[in-house]
C-alpha cells in the first residue's frame, strides 16, 4: 500500500479528559475511508489532529511524510471539512472562496469556478451566503475542500443537510475523486453513504479506533 497518512500511538487529552486514546492508523492512496461512531467518540478530534488544528498529547501522524508539528505545523495539499463551514455571510459564494483561494494563491478564477458548478452552484449568482440554504452551504463547503485539487480530503459529515439529489451528487463526486487517485477521509452517521462509499471502515469508540468489516 502506498501510504500517504500514517497515525503511530496517537493520544489526545483535555486535562483529565482523554479524548483520544493510543491511535494507530495507516492511510493509502485512492481510497475512501470511513470513520462511524457516536457523537463525542473522537472522530472530530483526530481530524483535526491530522490537519495540524489540534496538537497530539502523544503519538504522532505523518502526511505525505511529514511530520505534523515538527517537520510542518499543518498538513499540506489537504482539503477540509470539519464541523460547519464557516463563510462571509455578505458576500457571494464565488467571492468568498476567491477570498479563501487568495490565502495560498495556487488557484485562479476558473478552478472556483469549476469547484461550485461540479457541486451544483451557480459561481455568476449574486446570491449572498447569508440568504443560502443549508443544502447550498454544505455544497460551498465541498467546493471549498476541493477547489485546490488536493491529496487529501478530510470531510465531516459532508452529507449533512442535503437532499436525497445532493447526496446523490457528492457521492458522484468523491467516487470520481477516489478514481482519479484522491485520499479520502469521511465520517458519516449515515450508513448508506459508508456502505456505498467506503473501502475501509474504522469505528471510535470513547477515543478508540478499530477496523470493522463492511
Amino acid at each position: 500500500m502506498a501510504e500517504i497518512i500514517k497515525i503511530e500511538n496517537l493520544t489526545k487529552k483535555f486535562g483529565d479528559v482523554t479524548a483520544l486514546e493510543n491511535v494507530n492508523l495507516s492511510i493509502g492512496r485512492g481510497k475512501i475511508y470511513g470513520i462511524v461512531g457516536r457523537n463525542g467518540s473522537g472522530k472530530t478530534v483526530l481530524f483535526k489532529l491530522i490537519t495540524g488544528y489540534l496538537k497530539p498529547t502523544a503519538g504522532r501522524v505523518i502526511v505525505s511524510g511529514k511530520e505534523i508539528g515538527k517537520d510542518t505545523d499543518f498538513a499540506e495539499n489537504i482539503g477540509i471539512i470539519i464541523e460547519n463551514p464557516g463563510f462571509l455571510k455578505g458576500y457571494t459564494g464565488f467571492k468568498n472562496l476567491a477570498y479563501l483561494a487568495g490565502i495560498r494563491n495556487v488557484i485562479g478564477k476558473e478552478e472556483i469556478r469549476e469547484s461550485m458548478v461540479k457541486v451544483g452552484l451557480d459561481p455568476d449568482s449574486r446570491k449572498k451566503v447569508g440568504k443560502y440554504s443549508l443544502g447550498m452551504k454544505q455544497r460551498l463547503g465541498i467546493a471549498q475542500a476541493i477547489m485546490e485539487n488536493p491529496e487529501i480530503l478530510i470531510l465531516d459529515e459532508p452529507m449533512n443537510s442535503l437532499d436525497n439529489q445532493g447526496v446523490d451528487e457528492v457521492r458522484g463526486i468523491l467516487t470520481g475523486l477516489r478514481d482519479e487517485g484522491k485520499t479520502i477521509i469521511l465520517a458519516s452517521h449515515n450508513k448508506e453513504d459508508i456502505e456505498i462509499l467506503c473501502d475501509e471502515v474504522y469505528e471510535m469508540d470513547h477515543g478508540r479506533l478499530a477496523r470493522r468489516d463492511l
